[in-house]
């Protein structure tokens, strides 16, 4: 129904930029919201950027300033910028986004399948 592919991430050190990008295909009416999760070993996945269809963003509050979340709705695809990175940003970052599909009354919540970000000190 829903295809998501994560891309981006990787080993960068700390004070510098990346870019993850995720990219959903199929039969979808709408996307509403798409959201950045991160999971560091031994800690729970936390929300860290959300940003609905019309633009208005969520951030947590430890990337506030640092992450800014954008997307194409034309080409169903999100982005998250991360600037001024830091060890502790290190984790593996998912998309999630919450689909309405073609000929569906309820939307449904899709995984990408995480991409690793490690950040050097």
């Amino acid at each position: 129904q829903v295809q998501l592919v994560e891309s981006g991430g990787g080993l960068v050190q700390a004070g510098g930029s990346q870019r993850l990008s995720c990219a959903a295909t199929g039969s979808i009416v709408s996307i509403d919201p798409m959201a950045w999760y991160r999971q560091a070993p031994g800690k729970q996945r936390e929300l860290v950027a959300a940003i609905t269809s019309g633009g208005s963003t969520n951030y947590a509050d430890s990337v506030k300033g640092r992450f800014t979340a954008s997307r194409d709705n034309a080409k169903n695809t999100g982005y998250l910028q991360m600037n001024s990175l830091k060890p502790e940003d290190t984790a593996v970052y998912y998309c999630n986004i919450r689909v309405l599909l073609k000929g569906s009354y309820m939307p449904t919540d899709y995984w990408g399948q995480g991409t690793q970000v490690t950040v050097s000190s």
